[in-house]
């Protein structure tokens, strides 16, 4: 009964404020997504990566340790899923960024953060930060048909990962006044980011249902699979190994969808994708608490 509690505390904030996104839009309230996503991706998130680095106090070491198995995880994850897309000749183009990549930011940090405290979460942004570098060249290269992976040098994230991981490797820091306002400005993230994933999926229309229900489920079973052997190749402590696992099975982000629109990939069936799996990580994700809290 302990555990049952445990994580439902865990979870229940994340799919309480889910939620509200979703009757916000039932009521036919306006909300403006573009607007949020641009606020939370260019200011919100890299000032919450950039302090949570800055301010980590996890050992360096262990730190890299869950870069490394992160970088692991998510290749292995992507070699698996390409083979598997030329072997049933399945749209590359369309599904191999969602089937790699999950919802790290909305639903991943919160949850982590929930579940494991602020040291999960420090592990948490490393892993979130690796998933946003690969995902804004690589995926963005795949979904994009072509194009220069350099064009990641353009988002705030990756710079705010870069310069977050010098300050923590030199131990350099800021004036306080400096920390307090980029602390205040990465706190707005976490609460808008899934009230935001409730507004969004609210509004998706999916498409093909029977086929978003098995590439879901082939989804989790190798993103379980594949980030439980790299964490505990390179010999993770449970926390990390817990977060490890939580991040990278994550379900669909509704990025994905977004950038299927705008790339012209095959947006109903990402929006299927995005829908099956945030159902499906409402029984998954409770469970995989269940072995690491």
């Amino acid at each position: 009964m302990d555990l049952i509690l445990q994580v439902l505390q865990s979870v229940a904030p994340v799919f309480i404020l889910g939620g509200i996104g979703v009757v916000w839009v039932k009521l036919g309230w306006e909300y403006r997504v573009e607007f949020v996503t641009r606020l939370t991706m260019t200011l919100s998130v890299p000032a919450l990566i950039f302090v949570s680095l800055m301010q980590t106090e996890i050992d360096p070491q262990a730190l890299r340790d869950i870069a490394l198995a992160s970088l692991a995880a998510y290749v292995g994850i992507g070699v698996l899923f390409l083979v598997f897309l030329k072997t049933t000749k399945l749209s590359i183009q369309t599904f191999l960024a969602p089937l790699t990549f999950g919802n790290t930011g909305n639903l991943g940090l919160p949850l982590t953060l929930f579940a494991f405290g602020t040291v999960g979460f420090d592990y948490a942004v490393v892993v979130f930060a690796i998933m946003a570098v690969l995902s804004f060249t690589v995926g963005v290269w795949v979904v994009s048909g072509g194009g220069s992976p350099l064009s990641a040098l353009k988002e705030p994230m990756v710079w705010a990962t870069i310069l977050g991981g010098m300050f923590l490797v030199n131990g350099w820091g800021l004036p306080t006044w400096t920390v307090n306002t980029l602390s205040l400005i990465g706190e707005i993230a976490i609460p808008v980011m899934l009230i935001t994933l409730g507004v969004a999926i609210a509004r998706l229309k999916p498409g093909t249902f029977r086929q978003a229900v098995w590439m879901s489920g082939l989804k989790y079973i190798v993103c379980v699979a594949v980030s439980l052997g790299a964490g505990l190749l390179f010999a993770l402590p449970p926390i990390a190994l817990g977060v490890l696992v939580i991040q990278i099975s994550t379900p669909v982000a509704v990025t994905s969808y977004m950038l299927a629109e705008k790339y012209n990939a095959d947006t109903d069936l990402v929006a299927g994708l995005v829908m099956v799996s945030t159902l499906i990580s409402i029984i998954l994700i409770p469970i995989l608490l269940a072995f690491f809290i």
